[in-house]
């Protein structure tokens, strides 16, 4: 979320996918970096142990949720 948020700071368009366990400290993250509406990609808790096709999906989901962030901008 930290390098996300440096890089669009630095002019890049750039966004975080990170598990729904950590939403909210994503938020909190965005807030105290000066960014409280910053955009981010949330997929389901956890990654480890799920099976190629559960992280298959994912990555999908995750790839048309950051699409539909950048293309608002």
């Amino acid at each position: 979320m930290h390098d996300a948020i440096t890089a669009e700071k630095a002019g890049l368009t750039a966004t975080a996918i990170i598990t729904d366990r950590f939403a909210e400290t994503a938020k909190v993250m965005a807030q105290v970096s000066g960014m409280p509406d910053y955009p981010f990609v949330v997929i389901p808790h956890p990654i480890s142990n799920n099976s190629e096709a559960v992280l298959r999906a994912k990555a999908e989901d995750a790839v048309r949720q950051c699409l539909a962030i950048w293309q608002a901008r």
